[in-house]
């Protein structure tokens, strides 16, 4: 009896050396490294609907690449909202939007892939990561909202925010890296008044 609660003993006291003495702080190598930011955005009215253009610079590099190559997926997401101010109450919502795009790449074919999730069209081919992350940069005629979501007597805010975060990952990766979220990230909003 007294061997066994020595054992146990024992066991403790290795598990226990094991174990850190304070919560880690997330390793900068498996953080996403670059900017992400919005660097224009506008939106027109044309034909009784707001049509919203953009350009966002979103982080690429090695890192980006490597996890490319590895086989993980990147999502790139666009959320608009446009609200109208109102003084003692907290402003009001006409529109909220999003759009959920994936980058990958293909082995075989040595070309990166740019999928709308929501949409029927088929994944964009680029040849390098450059060209691919440029064109998700691109955001051009959005169509955000018809003329008769929003009063023509009231001024419009539209606000706009761009995201990365890992997608899909193999599963021999996703078990090593369940916990980790250094890749989600999200630009500042982007906020001007709808000019009519």
């Amino acid at each position: 009896m007294i061997r066994m609660a020595l054992a146990g003993v024992a066991t403790l006291l290795l598990l226990a050396g094991a174990m850190p003495a304070h919560a880690e702080e997330p390793d900068p190598a498996t953080e996403l490294e670059g900017s992400l930011e919005i660097s224009s955005a506008y939106a027109v009215p044309s034909k009784g609907v707001v049509l919203l253009s953009a350009h966002v610079l979103y982080p690429q590099g090695e890192q980006v690449s490597a996890a490319l190559k590895d086989g993980n997926t990147l999502s790139y997401d666009l959320d608009v909202s446009v609200t109208r101010h109102r003084r003692f109450w907290m402003d009001a919502e006409a529109v909220r939007l999003a759009r959920h795009f994936e980058l990958s790449y293909h082995v075989v074919t040595d070309r990166y892939l740019v999928h709308e999730v929501d949409a029927s069209a088929p994944p964009e081919s680029f040849p390098t990561l450059g060209a691919a992350l440029t064109r998700l940069g691109q955001v051009e005629e959005w169509p955000i909202a018809v003329d008769s979501q929003l009063s023509p007597t009231d001024q419009w805010q539209i606000h706009l925010r761009a995201g990365v975060r890992r997608g899909h990952m193999p599963d021999a990766l996703r078990a090593l890296a369940f916990w980790s979220d250094a890749w989600h990230r999200t630009s500042e909003w982007y906020t001007w008044t709808l000019v009519r």
